[in-house]
């Protein structure tokens, strides 16, 4: 079984190159990665008692980034010490991310796969990055599944996407793709969007608890993203955890600050 969207696969495809040129087609992307990197530390260093101050704090930590792309999220959690697996379902990005790894100097297990695959194999991980993906499979639920039997009991799951309604389709599809032209036309399609509850939902179905969300907020005036504690009206992140046995309640861990998992 598979949950790749060729359709989408191939959008990524032929962007490939691009992936590491700050102002070229991934340009949203270069301007979220500081607070999606913020949201995504501060989380596995909440779940896994880790110092962020120290070198290395993810050290001992095997990480999977789904949808890796060229690897803007899988080389900052390399150079924190995490042993990191990238995959991606769109073949021309895994040459991209090799490269730039080996010019960086990290070693990072990159691989063209899906979340179906690696899960039949056996892969497990303490951290699964899905951000960005869910929105561009054929089936949310199936992948999701499949990215909660990746985790390791107690595992940590960062999943992110955009949410579905009138500002969404204004922001992302007018604003992105026809207006400021950050992104080509038809990158995202607006009727694939999820709602925090409906993802939320698609979660606990897979067997996961939520521990967190948040949303990530561009602001036109500073020109910059950051996160939100109660505006999940467009881009959001959540973090969930997986059970650990009967006695594992959603509420376990939440994180405690507004916006948490209430």
């Amino acid at each position: 079984m598979t949950t790749i969207d060729p359709t989408e696969v191939a959008k990524f495809e032929a962007m490939a190159a691009e992936w590491w040129n700050p102002d070229g087609k991934f340009k949203p992307l270069h301007m979220m990665n500081p607070c999606r990197l913020d949201y995504i530390t501060g989380q596995v260093a909440a779940e896994f008692g880790r110092d962020l101050s120290v070198g290395n704090p993810f050290a001992g930590l095997r990480l999977l980034d789904i949808g890796c792309g060229g690897g803007l999220l899988s080389e900052p959690m390399a150079r924190l010490g995490a042993e990191v697996v990238g995959a991606d379902a769109a073949a021309r990005n895994i040459p991209v991310a090799r490269l730039h790894a080996e010019q960086s100097g990290l070693a990072i297990d990159y691989r063209h796969t899906t979340a179906e695959d690696l899960a039949g194999a056996g892969e497990r991980f303490d951290v699964v990055l899905n951000m960005e993906v869910v929105e561009h499979v054929s089936d949310p639920a199936a992948y999701l599944a499949a990215c909660a039997q990746l985790l390791k009991p107690g595992g940590l799951m960062i999943a992110s996407t955009l949410n579905r309604n009138a500002k969404s389709y204004l922001f992302a599809i007018v604003g992105a793709e026809q207006v400021m032209r950050w992104l080509p036309k038809g990158t995202h399609d607006w009727r694939k969007f999820i709602t925090p509850d409906e993802l939320y939902d698609l979660i606990r179905k897979a067997g996961l608890a939520p521990v967190d969300r948040k949303g990530m907020v561009f602001s036109f005036a500073g020109w910059s993203w950051s996160l939100s504690a109660r505006d999940l009206s467009v881009n959001y992140v959540t973090a969930s955890v997986k059970r650990q046995g009967a006695g594992f309640t959603a509420e376990h861990n939440v994180r405690g600050q507004p916006g948490a998992w209430p």
